[in-house]
């Protein structure tokens, strides 16, 4: 094997696991890190046990294990194991596993000792997937409390040293300088937004005729790498392949990426940011770096995400450069400017601050963790995020109210998918074959959905599947089979799905995304409050309801729907009862100017079906009033001076004083939680008119508390008094400094502006003349009487005379009156 820069580093590394129990390597791509490090560890029988090294992606995964079996002489499954989802390659030779995705976080659970395994690798950490994230916490717990022995070693090509050396403070360091041949920067800023793509597509062709050799092309997902790859069979030299790269593609297309381009031809790979790390494609040294990539954000509020496409981090973009010095001089042309580079975060948002963190709760529950900071992490998980997952995790009938597993959330668990997809193969078992075959070919398929497929209709892709006609349709069966055999011991004979199974399954998986049509034109209101819609001429869109799979929060704030099957509510209720109830409804018609009272048959907040009780219990007339009050807003309710003062107040101390801990006073929350706090004071109340008489101030302070009204009072009060004893209201305002209009003679001797907010908050002055009438506004009284107010007392000493204006205003006794009364 030739030299590589990481063997000048390997005898200390070699040093170090005699010593360490936590070691951090830092090597660029191409070092040999994940390829030249853990043969020599093999070969050195660095650690008595198992290595289990993790890869963040399944591509990268494949390819480095059979590299390091190749290097062998062996197959995978010898020497060296892979294990990744639907794919166990391990035997008892084994004594390197290359693992993916939640491989190793399943290890630690099912064997938190770790048995046999001495050395636990994280490669390409910088990545920050949740999973790698979530696997050294656990065994950071692990190494503390059961195997002192263990060994961890992170590497990365680009980290954060300081954050990772203080969560592993015990850890050795080791850098390698790494070998990169020069790399000529070249910066090209498309500007022209609508024809982006013609400018990549130009920006290619012109780098392939002026430089030799293969090209790597970035783009931010599939659908621009199908387009630009369109766009390039037209308009490259025939000697040119062109050859896609994304997550989604079979072994067998991304090995042509990945493989060298044969004898007298070029290849151009068009890539996602998998190409980033861990790969290296064989005979590039052109770069194209679009400088975007494709993310997406989860709502805590909505349980949706939204797909984003933003500009990668500086460590992004350093990592895709690094690709044209592999293996010779190369070019890296950025379609960027170089400021904007630089105005990019230098590592990219962690995963785990901003995913859907459903599996993540599920792992910590049956980890024993009640609170996710009990571990040691980089990132702490957000709590919002933590908690709206467990609710979602609560619905599916995983946890319990005190947030443990229940009987149906082990066996979700232990099903080992995405907790969703684990509901839905959980909730098959209980019935018959029919329903288990559906369930493992509905799972396989939500596990990767296909590409390109413009019908929403998950049914007429499932038909695909079922005749054969579906791409990759034998990977997705044999995924299916697998997940068939944790629910039955029998042999499929046929794969045949049953459309009457379809929208049951999916509602045991995805109960907050059942979906009623709002007005027959693709519009939807989910279960769980957010509206969604699906294109007007989709056939899908006739349907009066739906359980959605996919949905995404697009650009222009609606949520659309990618993947749907129709549902019957009839149907669904008599499988799965616990979805549904009845709700009695009170509410104020306001063009009939009356009480009604509505039976409600709900799923969530869907009304699927309204019954009228007739004449209601006027006893309940306020619920009802309360209900038209959230309705309207707060805005119907009496706000006297009193109330605005103490609403404002509080809001300002939110901001202001956290540490008093006021309950939310925005206006969501207070509709809200209205029932608790304004309900009692609505008491025999039965028309909209009678609201004018609600004290609203008594009923704000009684949500705030007393002992926090009166923390509230002493911090931010509503007067102020000055020197001359004279009481002044605050003005407040939320987003600015309190404002106090005084008299200028009524300060003098003062030698501060007022504080508020215990010390926290300067009160800006609105210093007044004789008059009335402002003069000067200042928030550094101090500074106004040795500067401007000369200026002022030159100006306003001529046009009042019996008022006094003295000198040295900071030493001068303040008053109310004029010359001829002091």
């Amino acid at each position: 094997m030739s030299q590589l820069p990481i063997d000048a580093v390997i005898p200390d590394l070699l040093r170090q696991l005699t010593t360490h129990s936590q070691l951090i390597l830092k090597a660029p791509p191409g070092a040999g890190k994940s390829t030249r490090l853990p043969l020599m560890l093999l070969k050195e029988a660095a650690v008595d046990g198992k290595i289990v090294m993790l890869e963040p992606r399944r591509l990268a995964a494949r390819n480095i294990a059979n590299f390091l079996a190749g290097q062998l002489g062996e197959k995978v499954g010898e020497t060296v194991g892979l294990r990744v989802r639907g794919e166990t390659k391990v035997s008892v030779a084994t004594r390197l596993e290359i693992v993916t995705e939640g491989v190793m976080t399943r290890m630690l659970q099912q064997d938190p000792e770790l048995n046999g395994i001495s050395l636990l690798i994280f490669d390409e950490f910088h990545e920050r997937s949740i999973h790698a994230d979530t696997a050294l916490a656990f065994a950071l717990e692990v190494q503390e409390a059961l195997r002192d022995d263990l060994q961890l070693l992170v590497m990365s090509a680009t980290l954060d040293e300081q954050a990772l050396t203080e969560l592993l403070p015990q850890a050795s360091y080791t850098e390698s300088l790494g070998r990169c041949f020069p790399v000529e920067y070249r910066y090209q800023a498309i500007t022209d937004d609508r024809d982006w793509l013609v400018g990549v597509e130009r920006a290619v062709v012109r780098l392939l005729q002026q430089e030799t050799g293969s090209m790597l092309v970035f783009l931010p997902g599939a659908g621009e790498i199908k387009r630009l790859a369109e766009r390039l069979t037209d308009s490259v030299a025939m000697d040119t392949v062109i050859c896609p790269l994304f997550g989604q593609l079979n072994p067998k297309q991304q090995q042509q990426a990945i493989q060298p381009a044969l004898k007298d031809q070029r290849k151009v790979v068009l890539a996602t940011n998998i190409a980033e790390t861990s790969l290296t494609i064989e005979g590039v040294r052109l770069v194209v770096d679009a400088g975007l990539e494709r993310i997406a954000h989860w709502d805590p509020k909505t349980g949706i995400s939204r797909l984003e496409k933003v500009r990668i981090a500086q460590s992004s973009a350093e990592q895709r450069a690094g690709r044209a010095g592999r293996l010779e001089p190369g070019v890296c042309l950025r379609l960027y400017s170089e400021e904007a580079l630089s105005r990019q975060p230098a590592t990219p948002q962690p995963e785990i601050l901003r995913a859907d963190l459903t599996a993540l709760a599920m792992e910590l529950a049956q980890w024993g963790c009640q609170d996710a900071a009990d571990l040691h992490w980089l990132d702490t998980p957000p709590t919002i995020n933590l908690r709206q997952s467990q609710l979602l995790l609560q619905q599916l009938g995983a946890f319990d109210e005190r947030l443990q597993l229940t009987e149906r959330g082990i066996q979700i668990q232990q099903l080992g998918a995405d907790p969703r997809h684990a509901a839905i193969l959980a909730f098959a078992k209980q019935h018959d074959t029919t329903a288990k075959i559906t369930a493992a070919m509905l799972v396989a398929l939500l596990e990767e959905p296909p590409r390109g497929h413009q019908n929403p209709d998950l049914h007429f892709q499932l038909s695909l599947l079922e005749s054969g006609k579906l791409a990759r349709a034998s990977q997705y069966l044999q995924r299916a089979q697998q997940h068939y055999a944790k629910l039955d011991s029998k042999t499929v004979t046929r794969w045949q799905l049953s459309r009457d199974w379809l929208a049951p399954l999916l509602a045991a998986g995805f109960p907050d995304r059942i979906a009623l049509s709002r007005s027959g034109d693709g519009r939807y209101q989910l279960s769980n409050g957010q509206g969604a819609m699906l294109s007007p001429d989709e056939p899908l869109a006739d349907s009066d309801l739906l359980v959605v799979v996919d949905v995404v929060k697009t650009r222009q704030g609606d949520s659309r729907i990618f993947s749907a099957v129709s549902a019957d509510s009839d149907h669904l209720h008599s499988l799965l009862p616990h979805l549904f109830c009845e709700r009695e409804w009170l509410d104020w018609d306001d063009k009939k100017g009356r009480l009604t009272a509505e039976t409600h048959w709900c799923c969530g907040k869907l009304i699927l079906k309204r019954q009228s009780q007739g004449e209601p219990d006027t006893a309940k007339a306020s619920e009802a009033l309360l209900n038209a009050v959230i309705r309207k807003g707060l805005s119907v309710l009496n706000w006297n001076t009193k109330a605005e003062s103490l609403l404002v107040r509080a809001r300002c101390a939110a901001q202001w004083l956290p540490e008093l801990e006021l309950p939310a006073m925005d206006e969501p929350s207070l509709l809200a939680d209205a029932q608790s706090w304004l309900l009692p004071y609505m008491d025999g109340m039965k028309t909209l008119k009678a609201l004018a008489k609600l004290d609203v101030a008594q009923a704000l302070t009684a949500r705030l508390g007393w002992d926090k009204a009166q923390a509230l009072d002493i911090a931010l009060p509503t007067h102020y008094q000055v020197p001359t004893g004279s009481h002044y209201p605050i003005r407040y305002q939320l987003g600015q400094q309190p404002v106090l209009a005084v008299k200028l003679q009524e300060m003098f001797g003062e030698k501060h502006s007022p504080q508020l907010a215990n010390g926290k908050v300067s009160v800006v002055l609105e210093l007044l003349s004789p008059a009335q009438r402002p003069l000067q506004i200042t928030q550094d009284l101090a500074a106004f009487w040795q500067g401007s107010y000369n200026d002022v007392k030159k100006e306003m000493k001529g046009r009042y005379p019996k008022h006094p204006w003295p000198d040295d205003p900071a030493n001068h006794e303040p008053t109310k009156k004029t010359k001829r009364h002091l």
